[in-house]
C-alpha cells in the first residue's frame, strides 16, 4: 500500500500558493508560454523552490487552469437556463470569448494542444456536452442555422483567439465587433448560402 504523502510544512505551504497565484497573475497577463522564472520571481522565491513544487510547466498549468476552466461551467449553465434558446446561444459565445479576452492563459488554452491530465480532458469534455445542448436548443427554436455544429464551434474558437491576441494591445475591444459579424451569420433566417463541406 503507498505511504500518504506527507502535509506540506508551512513555509512550503505558502511558497506553494504563493506560486499558485503568481502563476495565475502572469499567465492570465503573458499567456502559457510566460518564462517560468518571472512566476518564481513574482511569487518570491527562488527558480528551484518553483520546480520542487511543480516539476514541469505542465504540472503547474494542471494546478491553475482546471479552476480558471470552471468558470466555463458556469457559462454552459447559465446559457442553458436561459429560456431564450437564441439568447443562451449567444450569451455562450460571448461567455467564452469574453474569458479569452480576460485571461491569455485561457486564450492559450482553448486553442493550443498541449498534454493534459486525464481529470483536465474530461472536465473539458464534459463541457462539451453542455455545448451540444445549447447548439440544438438554438436550431430547434428556428434561431440557428440549422448547418451549424461542434465542429463550427470548435472552428470559431480558433479563429476568434487570433484576434483576441492579435488585437489585444492595440485594440483590446475589437473582438466584439468581430463576434458581432459571426453572430449574424450564424442566424437561420435568413441564411445566404449553404456553407461549404469540410
Amino acid at each position: 500500500m503507498a505511504a500518504e504523502s506527507k502535509p506540506l510544512r508551512a513555509d512550503a505551504a505558502r511558497n506553494r500558493d504563493k506560486l499558485l497565484v503568481a502563476a495565475a497573475q502572469t499567465f492570465a497577463e503573458r499567456g502559457l508560454d510566460a518564462p517560468l522564472e518571472h512566476i518564481a520571481r513574482r511569487a518570491g522565491v527562488s527558480i528551484g523552490t518553483l520546480y520542487n513544487h511543480f516539476p514541469t510547466r505542465e504540472a503547474l498549468l494542471e494546478a491553475i487552469l482546471p479552476q480558471r476552466l470552471a468558470a466555463l461551467e458556469e457559462i454552459n449553465a447559465s446559457a442553458l437556463a436561459d429560456p431564450d434558446p437564441w439568447s443562451g446561444f449567444v450569451g455562450l459565445l460571448e461567455g467564452i470569448f469574453t474569458l479569452q479576452a480576460e485571461d491569455h492563459s485561457l486564450n492559450d488554452a482553448m486553442v493550443q494542444s498541449f498534454s493534459l491530465s486525464t481529470d483536465m480532458s474530461q472536465a473539458c469534455g464534459g463541457g462539451l456536452g453542455d455545448v451540444e445542448r445549447i447548439i440544438e436548443r438554438a436550431k430547434a427554436a428556428g434561431r440557428l442555422r440549422a448547418d451549424f455544429d461542434v465542429q463550427d464551434l470548435v472552428t470559431l474558437v480558433w479563429a476568434m483567439s487570433q484576434v483576441i491576441r492579435e488585437s489585444m494591445a492595440t485594440a483590446p475591444g475589437m473582438w466584439r465587433r468581430c463576434l458581432s459579424f459571426f453572430i449574424d451569420g450564424l442566424h437561420a433566417e435568413p441564411a445566404a448560402q449553404p456553407l461549404p463541406s469540410r
